[in-house]
Protein backbone atom coordinates (compact mmCIF):
# COMPACT_ATOMS: atom_id res chain seq x y z
CA UNK A 1 0.00 0.00 0.00
CA UNK A 2 0.94 3.44 -0.72
CA UNK A 3 -0.38 6.84 0.42
CA UNK A 4 0.36 10.27 -1.04
CA UNK A 5 0.56 12.86 1.12
CA UNK A 6 -0.26 16.56 -0.06
CA UNK A 7 0.66 19.55 1.78
CA UNK A 8 1.91 23.11 1.49
CA UNK A 9 4.26 22.59 3.75
CA UNK A 10 7.68 20.14 4.32
CA UNK A 11 11.03 20.39 5.31
CA UNK A 12 12.75 22.75 4.67
CA UNK A 13 10.05 25.35 4.17
CA UNK A 14 7.63 24.60 8.02
CA UNK A 15 6.15 27.75 9.39
CA UNK A 16 3.65 25.73 11.46
CA UNK A 17 1.97 23.21 13.68
CA UNK A 18 0.36 21.83 10.21
CA UNK A 19 3.96 20.90 8.97
CA UNK A 20 5.24 19.76 11.85
CA UNK A 21 2.79 16.86 11.52
CA UNK A 22 3.61 15.84 8.33
CA UNK A 23 7.24 16.06 8.36
CA UNK A 24 7.21 13.66 11.02
CA UNK A 25 4.60 11.42 10.30
CA UNK A 26 5.49 10.66 7.05
CA UNK A 27 9.03 9.52 8.52
CA UNK A 28 7.29 6.96 10.83
CA UNK A 29 4.70 5.74 8.69
CA UNK A 30 7.85 5.34 6.26
CA UNK A 31 8.72 2.19 8.10
CA UNK A 32 5.50 0.77 7.87
CA UNK A 33 4.62 1.30 3.94
CA UNK A 34 5.33 3.52 1.31
CA UNK A 35 4.78 7.26 1.59
CA UNK A 36 4.75 9.55 -1.08
CA UNK A 37 4.58 14.05 -0.42
CA UNK A 38 3.71 16.24 -3.08
CA UNK A 39 4.31 19.92 -1.08
CA UNK A 40 4.59 23.68 -2.32
CA UNK A 41 8.32 24.59 -3.14
CA UNK A 42 11.60 22.90 -4.65
CA UNK A 43 11.98 19.70 -2.31
CA UNK A 44 13.42 16.43 -4.09
CA UNK A 45 13.97 13.81 -1.72
CA UNK A 46 14.03 9.86 -2.39
CA UNK A 47 14.57 7.56 0.24
CA UNK A 48 13.78 3.42 0.09
CA UNK A 49 10.26 4.15 1.26
CA UNK A 50 9.69 7.94 1.25
CA UNK A 51 9.63 10.51 -1.66
CA UNK A 52 9.17 14.30 -1.52
CA UNK A 53 8.51 16.56 -4.45
CA UNK A 54 8.28 20.01 -4.41
CA UNK A 55 5.77 21.71 -7.23
CA UNK A 56 6.12 25.78 -7.81
CA UNK A 57 4.49 28.38 -10.46
CA UNK A 58 5.39 30.62 -12.88
CA UNK A 59 5.48 33.39 -10.52
CA UNK A 60 4.94 35.75 -13.53
CA UNK A 61 1.18 33.83 -14.05
CA UNK A 62 0.28 36.31 -11.34
CA UNK A 63 1.59 39.76 -11.79
CA UNK A 64 -1.66 40.81 -12.46
CA UNK A 65 -3.36 39.48 -9.42
CA UNK A 66 -4.68 41.06 -6.54
CA UNK A 67 -1.63 40.35 -3.84
CA UNK A 68 -4.73 38.78 -1.65
CA UNK A 69 -6.38 36.02 -4.11
CA UNK A 70 -2.37 35.06 -5.05
CA UNK A 71 -2.17 32.96 -1.70
CA UNK A 72 -5.70 30.79 -2.65
CA UNK A 73 -5.20 30.89 -6.34
CA UNK A 74 -1.12 30.27 -6.10
CA UNK A 75 -2.35 26.60 -4.05
CA UNK A 76 -5.06 26.11 -6.77
CA UNK A 77 -2.71 25.64 -9.14
CA UNK A 78 -0.62 24.09 -7.34
CA UNK A 79 -2.95 21.26 -6.36
CA UNK A 80 -3.76 20.82 -10.62
CA UNK A 81 -0.27 20.32 -10.92
CA UNK A 82 -0.15 17.66 -7.88
CA UNK A 83 -2.73 15.50 -10.11
CA UNK A 84 -1.08 15.97 -13.44
CA UNK A 85 1.65 14.09 -12.23
CA UNK A 86 0.80 10.43 -12.62
CA UNK A 87 -1.08 9.28 -9.07
CA UNK A 88 -0.10 5.66 -7.93
CA UNK A 89 -0.92 5.45 -4.48
CA UNK A 90 -4.23 4.15 -3.03
CA UNK A 91 -4.69 6.74 -0.37
CA UNK A 92 -4.71 10.51 -0.74
CA UNK A 93 -4.31 12.43 2.58
CA UNK A 94 -4.55 15.98 2.53
CA UNK A 95 -3.13 18.74 5.10
CA UNK A 96 -4.94 22.11 5.16
CA UNK A 97 -7.12 23.92 2.75
CA UNK A 98 -4.26 24.74 0.41
CA UNK A 99 -4.42 21.40 -0.56
CA UNK A 100 -7.93 20.12 -0.37
CA UNK A 101 -8.19 20.71 -4.09
CA UNK A 102 -5.62 18.38 -5.26
CA UNK A 103 -7.30 15.98 -2.85
CA UNK A 104 -10.84 16.13 -4.40
CA UNK A 105 -9.37 15.93 -8.03
CA UNK A 106 -7.27 12.81 -6.74
CA UNK A 107 -10.42 11.06 -5.71
CA UNK A 108 -12.47 11.70 -8.80
CA UNK A 109 -9.67 11.28 -11.64
CA UNK A 110 -7.85 8.42 -9.76
CA UNK A 111 -10.78 6.85 -7.99
CA UNK A 112 -8.96 6.63 -4.73
CA UNK A 113 -10.17 7.12 -1.11
CA UNK A 114 -9.57 10.83 0.36
CA UNK A 115 -8.54 11.33 3.99
CA UNK A 116 -8.18 14.90 5.42
CA UNK A 117 -6.59 16.08 8.61
CA UNK A 118 -7.88 18.81 10.39
CA UNK A 119 -5.45 21.02 11.90
CA UNK A 120 -7.79 24.30 11.71
CA UNK A 121 -11.24 25.18 10.32
CA UNK A 122 -11.41 28.07 8.18
CA UNK A 123 -15.10 29.15 9.54
CA UNK A 124 -13.77 29.60 12.81
CA UNK A 125 -10.50 32.03 11.78
CA UNK A 126 -12.36 34.75 10.77
CA UNK A 127 -9.12 37.31 10.48
CA UNK A 128 -8.11 35.32 7.39
CA UNK A 129 -10.14 37.63 5.62
CA UNK A 130 -7.58 40.57 6.81
CA UNK A 131 -4.97 38.54 5.31
CA UNK A 132 -6.77 37.23 2.21
CA UNK A 133 -9.59 39.65 1.20
CA UNK A 134 -12.33 37.77 -1.04
CA UNK A 135 -9.87 35.00 -1.49
CA UNK A 136 -11.17 33.67 2.17
CA UNK A 137 -14.30 33.03 0.49
CA UNK A 138 -12.37 30.48 -1.90
CA UNK A 139 -10.54 29.14 1.27
CA UNK A 140 -14.32 28.49 2.72
CA UNK A 141 -15.81 26.87 -0.38
CA UNK A 142 -12.43 24.65 -1.13
CA UNK A 143 -12.87 23.23 2.99
CA UNK A 144 -16.46 22.58 3.02
CA UNK A 145 -16.36 21.33 -0.54
CA UNK A 146 -13.44 18.75 0.16
CA UNK A 147 -14.47 18.07 4.05
CA UNK A 148 -18.23 16.71 2.58
CA UNK A 149 -16.48 14.65 0.17
CA UNK A 150 -13.78 13.00 2.03
CA UNK A 151 -14.29 9.58 2.79
CA UNK A 152 -11.95 9.68 6.32
CA UNK A 153 -11.62 13.23 8.35
CA UNK A 154 -9.35 13.20 11.00
CA UNK A 155 -9.21 15.66 14.16
CA UNK A 156 -6.33 16.47 15.90
CA UNK A 157 -8.63 16.90 19.15
CA UNK A 158 -12.47 15.98 20.75
CA UNK A 159 -12.91 19.78 20.15
CA UNK A 160 -11.54 19.86 16.48
CA UNK A 161 -13.89 16.97 16.16
CA UNK A 162 -17.13 18.46 17.65
CA UNK A 163 -16.19 22.09 15.46
CA UNK A 164 -16.55 19.55 12.16
CA UNK A 165 -19.54 17.90 13.29
CA UNK A 166 -21.26 21.80 13.86
CA UNK A 167 -20.38 23.27 10.84
CA UNK A 168 -20.18 20.73 7.99
CA UNK A 169 -22.41 18.55 6.08
CA UNK A 170 -20.49 15.06 7.72
CA UNK A 171 -21.39 12.01 9.28
CA UNK A 172 -19.83 11.87 12.47
CA UNK A 173 -18.93 8.28 12.24
CA UNK A 174 -16.38 9.29 9.50
CA UNK A 175 -14.26 11.61 12.01
CA UNK A 176 -11.20 10.01 13.92
CA UNK A 177 -9.76 11.36 16.25
CA UNK A 178 -5.65 11.18 16.20
CA UNK A 179 -3.55 13.41 18.36
CA UNK A 180 -0.50 15.35 17.00
CA UNK A 181 2.87 14.29 18.60
CA UNK A 182 6.08 14.83 19.58
CA UNK A 183 9.54 13.27 18.72
CA UNK A 184 10.91 12.84 22.76
CA UNK A 185 14.39 11.95 21.56
CA UNK A 186 14.92 15.42 19.60
CA UNK A 187 12.62 17.50 21.98
CA UNK A 188 14.30 17.25 25.28
CA UNK A 189 16.13 19.47 27.78
CA UNK A 190 19.60 20.36 26.41
CA UNK A 191 22.27 21.88 28.93
CA UNK A 192 24.00 24.22 25.93
CA UNK A 193 22.71 27.43 25.73
CA UNK A 194 24.43 29.14 23.30
CA UNK A 195 21.29 30.00 21.32
CA UNK A 196 20.25 32.54 24.52
CA UNK A 197 23.71 34.30 24.32
CA UNK A 198 23.30 34.38 20.50
CA UNK A 199 20.12 36.62 21.03
CA UNK A 200 20.95 38.54 23.60
CA UNK A 201 18.93 36.37 26.56
CA UNK A 202 21.13 36.15 30.16
CA UNK A 203 20.99 32.91 31.18
CA UNK A 204 21.50 33.63 34.73
CA UNK A 205 18.17 35.42 34.75
CA UNK A 206 14.70 34.01 34.40
CA UNK A 207 12.50 34.04 31.42
CA UNK A 208 9.39 33.65 29.87
CA UNK A 209 9.10 32.45 26.04
CA UNK A 210 6.84 32.79 23.48
CA UNK A 211 7.26 30.76 19.96
CA UNK A 212 5.25 31.28 17.08
CA UNK A 213 4.18 33.23 13.93
CA UNK A 214 2.69 37.09 14.39
CA UNK A 215 -1.13 36.24 13.72
CA UNK A 216 -4.77 36.63 15.28
CA UNK A 217 -4.71 33.01 15.64
CA UNK A 218 -1.31 32.77 18.17
CA UNK A 219 -3.08 35.71 20.59
CA UNK A 220 0.54 37.27 20.81
CA UNK A 221 -0.69 40.73 21.35
CA UNK A 222 -2.52 39.60 24.28
CA UNK A 223 1.08 38.54 25.96
CA UNK A 224 2.45 41.65 25.13
CA UNK A 225 -0.29 43.84 26.90
CA UNK A 226 0.55 41.24 29.44
CA UNK A 227 3.66 42.03 30.16
CA UNK A 228 3.32 45.12 32.64
CA UNK A 229 1.51 42.78 34.80
CA UNK A 230 5.00 39.97 34.47
CA UNK A 231 7.30 40.33 37.73
CA UNK A 232 9.80 42.76 36.46
CA UNK A 233 13.05 40.64 36.95
CA UNK A 234 11.49 38.14 34.61
CA UNK A 235 13.02 38.02 30.93
CA UNK A 236 10.21 38.26 28.15
CA UNK A 237 11.64 36.23 25.00
CA UNK A 238 9.37 36.79 21.98
CA UNK A 239 10.16 34.38 19.35
CA UNK A 240 7.86 35.59 16.86
CA UNK A 241 8.40 36.00 13.54
CA UNK A 242 6.44 35.27 9.61
CA UNK A 243 3.26 37.90 10.40
CA UNK A 244 0.44 37.43 8.60
CA UNK A 245 -0.32 40.97 7.75
CA UNK A 246 1.05 44.54 7.65
CA UNK A 247 -1.16 45.61 10.09
CA UNK A 248 -0.69 43.12 12.61
CA UNK A 249 3.47 43.53 12.13
CA UNK A 250 2.76 47.50 12.72
CA UNK A 251 0.26 46.55 16.03
CA UNK A 252 3.03 44.46 17.16
CA UNK A 253 6.12 46.81 16.66
CA UNK A 254 3.74 49.33 18.63
CA UNK A 255 2.65 47.37 21.71
CA UNK A 256 6.80 45.77 21.97
CA UNK A 257 8.04 49.47 21.54
CA UNK A 258 5.70 50.26 24.36
CA UNK A 259 6.43 48.30 26.41
CA UNK A 260 10.36 48.27 25.94
CA UNK A 261 10.07 52.22 26.91
CA UNK A 262 9.81 51.15 30.54
CA UNK A 263 11.47 47.70 30.55
CA UNK A 264 14.90 46.95 29.12
CA UNK A 265 14.36 42.66 29.84
CA UNK A 266 12.00 42.63 26.83
CA UNK A 267 13.88 40.31 23.58
CA UNK A 268 11.90 39.86 20.26
CA UNK A 269 13.68 38.03 18.16
CA UNK A 270 11.77 38.91 14.80
CA UNK A 271 12.38 35.43 12.89
CA UNK A 272 11.63 31.59 12.61
CA UNK A 273 14.67 29.69 14.10
CA UNK A 274 15.88 26.45 13.57
CA UNK A 275 15.24 23.56 15.03
CA UNK A 276 18.00 23.65 17.28
CA UNK A 277 18.13 26.86 19.01
CA UNK A 278 14.32 26.67 19.66
CA UNK A 279 15.01 23.44 21.65
CA UNK A 280 17.55 25.44 23.45
CA UNK A 281 14.74 28.11 24.35
CA UNK A 282 12.53 25.99 26.13
CA UNK A 283 14.65 24.32 27.43
CA UNK A 284 16.56 27.10 30.00
CA UNK A 285 12.67 28.97 29.50
CA UNK A 286 11.09 29.09 33.18
CA UNK A 287 7.14 29.44 31.43
CA UNK A 288 6.49 28.72 27.74
CA UNK A 289 3.45 30.92 27.22
CA UNK A 290 0.95 29.95 24.58
CA UNK A 291 -2.04 32.51 24.45
CA UNK A 292 -3.69 31.24 21.09
CA UNK A 293 -7.61 32.65 21.29
CA UNK A 294 -8.26 29.28 18.42
CA UNK A 295 -5.92 25.97 18.26
CA UNK A 296 -7.44 23.09 17.80
CA UNK A 297 -4.33 21.33 18.87
CA UNK A 298 -1.07 23.38 20.02
CA UNK A 299 2.00 21.28 19.43
CA UNK A 300 4.09 23.96 20.57
CA UNK A 301 2.85 23.50 24.16
CA UNK A 302 3.51 19.72 23.83
CA UNK A 303 7.61 21.05 22.47
CA UNK A 304 7.92 22.77 25.57
CA UNK A 305 6.78 20.14 27.74
CA UNK A 306 8.65 17.32 26.24
CA UNK A 307 11.66 19.93 26.72
CA UNK A 308 10.77 19.99 30.80
CA UNK A 309 9.56 23.45 30.56
CA UNK A 310 5.85 24.43 32.60
CA UNK A 311 3.24 25.78 30.21
CA UNK A 312 0.63 28.92 30.67
CA UNK A 313 -1.63 28.55 27.89
CA UNK A 314 -5.11 29.99 26.90
CA UNK A 315 -8.28 27.33 27.47
CA UNK A 316 -9.23 26.51 23.66
CA UNK A 317 -9.47 23.89 21.65
CA UNK A 318 -7.03 20.82 21.81
CA UNK A 319 -4.86 22.63 24.35
CA UNK A 320 -7.11 21.50 27.14
CA UNK A 321 -6.46 17.63 26.12
CA UNK A 322 -2.79 18.41 26.28
CA UNK A 323 -2.36 20.29 29.46
CA UNK A 324 -3.41 19.37 32.51
CA UNK A 325 -4.38 21.64 34.99
CA UNK A 326 -2.18 22.66 38.25
CA UNK A 327 -0.06 19.28 36.91
CA UNK A 328 1.63 19.93 33.79
CA UNK A 329 1.09 23.76 33.88
CA UNK A 330 -1.76 26.35 34.05
CA UNK A 331 -4.82 26.61 31.85
CA UNK A 332 -6.19 30.39 31.68
CA UNK A 333 -10.19 30.73 30.83
CA UNK A 334 -11.21 32.80 27.77
CA UNK A 335 -14.30 34.07 27.00
CA UNK A 336 -14.79 35.05 23.59
CA UNK A 337 -16.82 37.43 21.81
CA UNK A 338 -20.00 35.36 19.58
CA UNK A 339 -19.74 37.23 16.82
CA UNK A 340 -16.02 37.36 16.62
CA UNK A 341 -13.88 34.39 17.78
CA UNK A 342 -10.59 35.73 17.05
CA UNK A 343 -11.09 38.53 20.38
CA UNK A 344 -12.01 38.11 23.96
CA UNK A 345 -14.84 39.62 25.73
CA UNK A 346 -12.36 41.18 28.37
CA UNK A 347 -8.79 41.66 26.48
CA UNK A 348 -7.53 43.72 29.43
CA UNK A 349 -8.66 40.85 32.17
CA UNK A 350 -7.26 37.75 30.23
CA UNK A 351 -3.68 39.39 29.58
CA UNK A 352 -3.84 39.97 33.20
CA UNK A 353 -4.83 36.81 33.81
CA UNK A 354 -2.27 35.42 31.85
CA UNK A 355 0.45 37.20 33.84
CA UNK A 356 -1.11 36.16 37.11
CA UNK A 357 -0.24 32.52 36.20
CA UNK A 358 2.89 33.05 34.81
CA UNK A 359 3.84 35.20 38.34
CA UNK A 360 2.79 31.85 40.26
CA UNK A 361 5.27 29.35 38.58
CA UNK A 362 7.71 32.35 38.27
CA UNK A 363 7.60 32.90 42.03
CA UNK A 364 8.06 29.30 43.29
CA UNK A 365 10.97 27.41 41.62
CA UNK A 366 10.31 23.98 42.93
CA UNK A 367 6.62 23.84 41.50
CA UNK A 368 8.29 25.14 38.20
CA UNK A 369 10.73 22.02 37.95
CA UNK A 370 7.96 19.65 39.09
CA UNK A 371 5.24 20.48 37.04
CA UNK A 372 7.85 20.74 34.21
CA UNK A 373 9.00 17.42 35.29
CA UNK A 374 5.46 15.60 34.63
CA UNK A 375 5.12 17.71 31.47
CA UNK A 376 7.74 15.79 30.30
CA UNK A 377 6.51 12.18 31.46
CA UNK A 378 3.04 13.01 29.79
CA UNK A 379 4.14 13.71 26.17
CA UNK A 380 6.75 11.02 26.38
CA UNK A 381 3.69 8.17 27.23
CA UNK A 382 0.75 10.07 25.65
CA UNK A 383 2.14 11.38 22.33
CA UNK A 384 4.76 9.82 20.95
CA UNK A 385 4.58 9.73 16.88
CA UNK A 386 5.60 6.08 16.33
CA UNK A 387 1.50 5.37 17.96
CA UNK A 388 0.49 7.81 15.93
CA UNK A 389 1.39 6.35 12.83
CA UNK A 390 0.39 2.97 13.94
CA UNK A 391 -3.09 4.39 14.23
CA UNK A 392 -3.45 6.26 10.75
CA UNK A 393 -1.94 3.00 9.12
CA UNK A 394 -4.86 1.05 10.59
CA UNK A 395 -7.39 3.48 9.43
CA UNK A 396 -5.38 3.48 5.55
CA UNK A 397 -6.31 -0.35 6.12
CA UNK A 398 -9.94 0.16 6.43
CA UNK A 399 -10.35 2.11 3.44
CA UNK A 400 -8.48 -0.43 0.80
Amino acid sequence: MKALFLTNEYPPYIYGGAGVHVEYLTKELAKLMDVEVRCFGDQRLQEQHLKATGYSYDKALFDNCDKKLKSPLTAFYNSIMFNADNIDAQIVHCHTWYTHLGGILAKMAYGIPLFITSHSLEPLRPWKREQLGNGYELSLWIEKTAMEMADCLIAVSKGMKDDIVSLFNVNPDKIKIVYNGIDTDEYDKKTDNSALIKYGVNPEKPYVLFVGRITRQKGIIHLVNAIKHINDEAQIVLCAGAPDTPEIKSEMEAGVKKVQQSRKNVIWIQKMLPKDEVIQLYSHADVFCCPSIYEPFGIINLEAMACSTTVVASAVGGIVEIIEQGKTGYLVPLEQLKESPFEPVEPEKFSKDLADSINKVLDDKSLAAHMGELGRRRAVEHFSWKAIASEIYALYNEYR
